[in-house]
């Protein structure tokens, strides 16, 4: 029997969301140049090459290794890049990706990358050109309201706490805004500023942030109205008090 993978338990749209940023089986909603990605991202200069670490592995004549055999190298290892960094935050307000569901897809849909969830942030590291697919893809996706998520570099804290009157998390370093219907970011990922505004499109509405969102609120779907969820958290907590997650 060909196996099917399970990703989270519940009948409710929260639910539902979850397991789609988990699969990585999300909706295209937008598109982000390449150059707009590099100019929001700051690593470097649009259409330049990428700076390398060490030369194509290729040319490197590697030692014999059955793993190097079995691993397929990513396309940023292949070539050599540095390894460069991705910061995303995302407002508590039906936000629709959470720094740990951002996480739950790198980790489960791309190799050679390294996620991590900070206090309300999550950063992906990993070697530049294979960053940019991943930061590409969330921006691209419904992972990503562009005035309900933001890429942060630095001054992150307190994102999640402040929505202004036109409904875009507060920035301290004024990043992104909202002009003419559309956000647009006209500093890079740590607000340095940059040579042209990068159009992110419209915002969601309030009625389609609900819908996509992955974060469980009472005014909107409540955790404890899933039942299945409830019963799988309350299993995983039993079990982990009295077996050590080692039932046997």
């Amino acid at each position: 029997m060909a196996y099917e993978a399970q990703y989270y338990p519940g009948a409710t749209s929260v639910a539902e969301n979850r397991r789609k940023h988990m699969s990585g089986d999300v909706e295209k909603l937008r598109e982000v140049s390449d150059d707009d990605l590099t100019l929001v991202l700051g690593h470097r200069a649009p259409g330049s090459d990428y700076p390398s670490t060490h030369p194509p592995l290729a040319e490197m004549g590697e030692p014999e290794c059955s793993i190097r055999e079995i691993v397929e190298p990513t396309p940023g290892a292949k070539a050599g890049d540095r390894v460069r960094y991705v910061q995303f935050v995302d407002s508590m307000y039906n936000a629709p990706s959470t720094p740990y569901f951002r996480s739950y897809a790198a980790a489960i849909n791309y190799r050679g990358v390294d996620p991590g969830t900070l206090s309300g942030r999550q950063v992906v590291e990993a070697r530049e050109r294979d960053m940019e697919e991943i930061a590409k893809f969330q921006l691209e996706t419904e992972m990503t309201c562009p005035a309900l998520a933001s890429l942060r570099g630095a001054t992150v804290h307190g994102h999640s706490l402040r929505l202004p009157e036109d409904g875009i998390m507060f920035d301290m370093l004024d990043r992104c805004r909202l002009e003419n219907g559309v956000v647009i970011m006209h500093k890079d990922q740590v607000g340095r500023a940059i040579d042209k505004k990068v159009d992110f499109g419209k915002p969601m509405s309030e009625e389609e942030a609900a819908k996509r969102t992955t974060i469980y609120r009472v005014d909107n779907v409540a955790f404890r109205d899933d039942a299945e969820v409830i019963e799988w958290v309350h299993t995983v907590f039993e079990k982990r008090t009295a077996y050590g997650f080692k039932p046997e």
